[in-house]
């Protein structure tokens, strides 16, 4: 029987992700693509060959008619709003699949009301910029029942995604835990970065000297990252790659992980009053770049390089 998926967020990962499923996903029907601000979906709609795509005016028109129901927002509030509102109509049948960064007991309460209502569900969580998302080159975090992974997969590697780490049989939670976990990784490789490039500055050595450095040592994020600092694109950008608010919200979680844990992560709360600090100079338009703007400040430097 031919599938029908819908999409459901298109924020600066989602808009890529939706993009490769519809071009690689070998899909027989036409993708439902539902946003909250619909004219953001119109436009990718319009992007996309023709034909291959349609628009929701509801959530719960783009679940009734879907049987894989895809998700990508930015917080923990909209996945459950998304939920709520599906929950309304009949979902028996239907397999749900929440790439969102969330934390893990909220992936868990989704996955129980879910399946309570007859739908399968599994947390999907990406790890990747939005250029790897257009790219796809993203890696897929599956984690679930068995059977419903597998019915995932097909969307994940070569189409979303070069590669996935595979967690099914494990509870749902535990991918969206590893992807917070695994975002303070990228918090921690901003900051060090940033008070690297701030030393290099007030000690001589220079950032152009301390780039290069990076580049041959550690190519690929670290090099792009370094890149977006001394380029001002940190500052410079109307919309944020990776946005202070989302950048926050990954930080609270780990934090709240952290502490009902027993243990602390001290970098991520350092990291926090950078994004603080970064929220208070570019409001919503902030980028978790900007916290080389943040280390610059407490060093007596602009803001702004």
């Amino acid at each position: 029987m031919a599938l029908q998926l819908a999409w459901i967020g298109l924020g600066n990962m989602g808009r890529g992700m939706c993009k490769n499923i519809v071009e690689k996903g070998n899909l027989d029907k036409p993708l439902i693509i539902f946003n909250r601000t619909q004219k953001r979906a119109m436009d990718l709609s319009q992007s996309l060959p023709s034909g291959k795509s349609t628009v929701a005016s509801s959530i719960d028109e783009a679940v009734s008619k879907a049987d894989i129901i895809f998700t990508c927002v930015g917080d923990d509030a909209a996945i459950n709003d998304i939920a709520d509102a599906a929950l309304k109509g009949n979902i028996k049948g239907k397999l749900f699949v929440d790439c969102s960064t969330v934390h893990p007991d909220t992936s868990e309460e989704l996955a129980k009301k879910i399946t309570e209502a007859g739908a399968e569900f599994v947390a999907c969580p990406v790890f990747g910029a939005p250029a790897m998302a257009d790219n796809g080159q993203l890696i897929c975090v599956l984690a679930g029942p068995k059977a419903s992974v597998e019915k995932v997969k097909p969307y994940t590697k070569g189409v979303m995604g070069r590669a996935f780490v595979d967690f099914g049989g494990q509870p749902v939670g535990k991918a969206t835990l590893l992807k917070v976990i695994g975002n303070t990784f990228v918090l921690n490789m901003v900051e060090t970065l940033s008070e690297g490039h701030v030393l290099a500055e007030k000690s001589g050595l220079g950032t152009d000297n301390l780039h290069h450095f990076i580049e041959t040592m550690f190519p690929g994020p670290y090099a792009a990252y370094s890149a977006r600092m001394l380029s001002g694109d940190y500052h410079k950008r109307e919309e944020p790659l990776f946005a202070v608010d989302l950048a926050r919200k990954d930080a609270r979680h780990a934090m709240a992980l952290a502490k009902a844990a027993g243990t602390r992560l001290k970098d991520v709360e350092v990291g926090e009053a950078h994004l603080e600090m970064v929220k208070k100079h570019k409001g919503e338009a902030g980028d978790i770049a900007g916290i080389y703007g943040a280390v610059r400040q407490e060093a007596g430097l602009k803001f702004e390089n």
